[in-house]
């Protein structure tokens, strides 16, 4: 990753604990999702004998429920930092 990216949402008034959040959700989305689906082909390298579309359509569930928790918190991103808000000295 380069610097830029992760240094820029300071200056578009993002916090960061929220952006660090988004960031992994939409990385777990990617590392799920075809076509470069990284944890669909490793269940495939475990799980042989089943086929990669019936892997593809056991994912479908989880990617919905990773795009409907990404929509919230892009929505109400208090969610996000409510607990870390409590964290000061």
């Amino acid at each position: 990753m380069r610097g830029g990216e992760i240094i820029g949402h300071s200056v578009l008034g993002f916090d960061p604990i929220w952006f660090g959040v988004i960031i992994v959700l939409v990385a777990e989305m990617g590392v799920i999702t075809p076509p470069v689906g990284v944890n669909v082909y490793v269940v495939k390298g475990v799980a042989k004998d089943v086929p990669l579309e019936t892997i593809f359509r056991g994912i479908l569930p989880f990617t919905v429920a990773v795009l409907i928790c990404l929509v919230i918190l892009i929505a109400f991103p208090q969610i996000t930092t409510f607990l870390p808000s409590f964290m000061t000295y």
